[in-house]
């Protein structure tokens, strides 16, 4: 890596509906100097006010958050690639927490505890304490926790799965695991959005999920098993 290149590339993807006000957008000085920040579009937001300075790029792909969120991996410059959502709420101390994680475990894939915004319906907190047990006793984050990790090793995994409708970021953990690396938890709440749920229904999307990520998981489940204790697969 030059010495002139940022440590972390911050990759945020925007989808065509997707819609102000964006908090995020003025924390993004709470990120340290010299870090990056690639907006990946899959049209162009005039309607968004993108910050633009020396640091701050913005790159424009067929629509899908994982064609966009490659393609802006693929221009980045940083030692470490950091994904996040739109809708995530960035704090100092969520930054910190990350600044020290890269420090001690370079070379796991970092996430966060998940917190939901009060802009939700339904118990909101009980989602959350959800993905945060099924992240630690299953290993099996998201990516609205926040995922990082080192844009080498993001390569290396075959980035994230285009072909899929959803679930690229449930993928690349399995892809992860199976490569052996390790997953790593940072000891701060990145919070989300929760309006959808307010939108389409608590029940309705919190059954979708649940079913969406189980139905995805257990193939992925059983290939990694048998590549652990039978020997069988593509790591025999």
């Amino acid at each position: 890596m030059k010495s002139d290149s940022p440590l972390v590339s911050v990759i945020i993807p925007i989808g065509p509906l997707e819609q102000g006000p964006l908090p995020l957008l003025e924390a993004l000085a709470l990120l340290p100097a010299g870090w990056e920040v690639i907006f990946a579009l899959c049209e162009r937001r005039d309607d968004l006010s993108l910050p633009c300075d020396n640091n701050v790029y913005t790159v424009i792909s067929k629509k899908g958050r994982a064609l966009q969120m490659n393609t802006a991996a693929r221009a980045a410059r940083g030692e470490f690639l950091w994904f996040l959502h739109l809708d995530s709420v960035l704090t100092t101390a969520v930054v910190q927490a990350l600044e020290q994680g890269l420090a001690t475990r370079p070379h796991a894939l970092h996430y966060f505890l998940l917190a939901f915004a009060g802009d939700g319906a339904g118990p909101m907190r009980l989602n959350a304490r959800g993905a945060n047990l099924r992240s630690a006793w299953l290993g099996v984050p998201f990516g609205d926790q926040g995922f990082c990790l080192n844009a080498k090793l993001f390569r290396a995994l075959g980035a994230y799965n285009e072909s899929v409708p959803y679930g690229e970021d449930h993928l690349l953990v399995w892809q992860a695991r199976r490569a052996g690396v390790a997953l790593n938890l940072l000891e701060a709440r990145l919070c989300t959005s929760a309006r959808k749920y307010r939108q389409k229904g608590w029940w309705y999307l919190t059954a979708l999920y649940q079913w969406r990520w189980i139905r995805q998981a257990i193939p992925q489940c059983v290939g990694w098993l048998l590549e652990r204790f039978v020997g069988t697969g593509r790591h025999r």
